[in-house]
C-alpha cells in the first residue's frame, strides 16, 4: 500500500531457508534416511522428505510403504523397544531427536 514502510520482508518471498522448523525438518530426515539405509530400507521409503505447513512447523513426511515394508519397520521397532530403548528416559514420551543432537549444525 502507498505510504506503509517497506523495510520490512515481504511475505510473498519469505523462504523456508529463513525458518529452524526447515532445518529441524531436515536434519530429522536426513538422520532417519541414514537409518534407513544401513537397515537396507533405503527404496522402500520413496516418499521420505522433509517439508513444511503453511505456519513454519518442521514436518517429517514417511509416505506410503507397502505392507512388507510396514512389518520390517514395526520387528524393528520392537527389537529396539526388547533391547531397552527408551527404558532410562526420564521423559517416556519423547525420545532424543536429531535436532537435539545436531543442534546447531545447518
Amino acid at each position: 500500500m502507498p505510504g506503509e514502510p517497506t523495510d520490512r520482508p515481504d511475505a510473498a518471498v519469505w523462504s523456508p531457508l529463513e525458518s529452524d522448523g526447515w532445518y529441524a525438518a531436515r536434519n530429522a530426515t536426513t538422520a532417519l534416511r541414514d537409518v534407513l539405509v544401513r537397515a537396507g530400507l533405503e527404496k522402500d521409503f520413496p516418499y521420505l522428505r522433509a517439508d513444511l505447513n503453511a505456519f513454519g512447523h518442521g514436518l517429517v513426511e514417511l509416505g506410503r510403504v507397502s505392507p512388507d515394508t510396514a512389518e520390517r519397520l514395526a520387528e524393528l521397532l520392537r527389537l529396539a523397544l526388547a533391547s531397552g530403548f527408551g527404558r532410562d528416559r526420564d521423559d517416556v514420551g519423547h525420545a532424543p531427536t536429531t535436532v537435539e543432537e545436531h543442534k546447531g549444525r545447518t
